[in-house]
C-alpha cells in the first residue's frame, strides 16, 4: 500500500516538518482538505479578504488565522513547516523557495488558507475518471491566462487556472461531481479551446509538468487554481508575501465526506 494512503493528516505533515517527504501534495491523504498558503503583513490584509471575497472561485477560503498565530483552525499544525516547499515574494518578485519560513515569521503576519483543487481528485478517481498527471508521477500543469481578476484594494492581476485532461465520454460527470466541492474551486471554467483563456501552449505550463495525453480520447478541462494569488502578487508588487511553492499545499484535517 503507498504511503500516502496509510498516513493520516497529523502523520503526513510530521513527515514533511522533518523533511523526509518533500513531494507535490496531490494523492497525499485523500478524502482530506489541501490548501493553498498566503500570508501577508496585516497591513495587506483587508485588501487580500476582499479580493477573495471577490473571486471565489480561484480563491475559496478554508481558514484565515489572527496576525501572528502560526496554527491553523483546521489542523493540528504549525504553517512556517508543515509545507514541504514555500515560496518568498518581495515586492512582487519571487526571490527564494525555502522548506520552512520560521526566520522569517513576523508577529503582523496574516495567514490564509483557500481550497484546492487537489481535494476532489479521489471523487473522480472514484467515478472512474483518471487523474493522467498522478499516474505518470508528474505535478498538475498550470497556466497564467489573459482573463483579469476582480481587484480588490492593491490586490489585482490574471487568473490561473490548473488542467486536467478527462475522456470525452466523462466529461459531464467530471463537472457534476467537482460541482459539489465549491470551497476547493467547484466546477471547470472552461473546457476544451486553451486559446479562449490566452493560452498559446499547453505543453508549456506557467507552473507544474505538462503530461501528454492523446487529444482524440481527452478534452482539457480547466479549473480556477489557488495559484492565482501568486499571478497577482507578480502583478501588484506587495512589499511581502510568502505562499506554498505550485502543487505543494497545506494538509488539512477537514475530511471530505464523499
Amino acid at each position: 500500500m503507498d504511503r500516502e494512503k496509510i498516513l493520516n493528516p497529523f502523520e503526513q505533515r510530521q513527515r514533511i516538518r522533518n523533511g523526509l517527504d518533500n513531494r507535490p501534495s496531490s494523492g497525499m491523504c485523500d478524502g482530506y482538505t489541501q490548501g493553498n498558503l498566503v500570508i501577508l503583513p496585516k497591513t495587506y490584509a483587508f485588501d487580500f479578504l476582499l479580493f477573495c471575497h471577490r473571486n471565489l472561485k480561484p480563491c475559496p477560503l478554508i481558514d484565515v488565522l489572527e496576525p501572528g498565530e502560526k496554527k491553523p483552525n483546521i489542523a493540528d499544525a504549525d504553517i512556517c513547516t508543515d509545507i514541504s516547499r514555500y515560496r518568498i515574494f518581495k515586492n512582487g518578485e519571487l526571490v527564494e523557495e525555502v522548506e520552512d519560513i520560521t526566520s522569517y515569521w513576523q508577529d503582523d503576519l496574516v495567514t490564509f488558507l483557500i481550497g484546492c483543487s487537489n481535494t476532489f481528485e479521489r471523487a473522480l478517481l472514484k467515478e472512474g475518471i483518471e487523474i493522467l498527471y498522478r499516474d505518470a508521477g508528474n505535478n498538475v500543469a498550470m497556466y497564467t491566462t489573459s482573463i483579469p481578476t476582480n481587484s480588490a484594494g492593491v490586490f489585482k492581476g490574471p487568473l490561473v487556472v490548473s488542467m486536467r485532461p478527462v475522456k470525452k465520454d466523462k466529461l459531464v460527470a467530471a463537472v457534476e461531481i467537482t460541482a459539489k466541492f465549491p470551497h476547493t474551486h467547484g466546477a471547470p471554467v472552461h473546457i476544451g479551446d486553451p486559446s479562449v483563456l490566452g493560452i498559446k501552449d499547453l505543453e508549456k505550463p506557467d507552473f507544474g509538468d505538462f503530461t501528454p495525453y492523446d487529444p482524440d480520447e481527452y478534452v482539457p478541462v480547466f479549473w480556477a487554481c489557488g495559484v492565482t494569488p501568486q499571478a497577482v502578487a507578480m502583478a501588484s508588487k506587495p512589499s511581502f508575501m510568502i505562499t506554498h511553492a505550485p502543487g505543494y499545499m497545506f494538509i488539512s484535517d477537514k475530511e471530505e465526506p464523499i
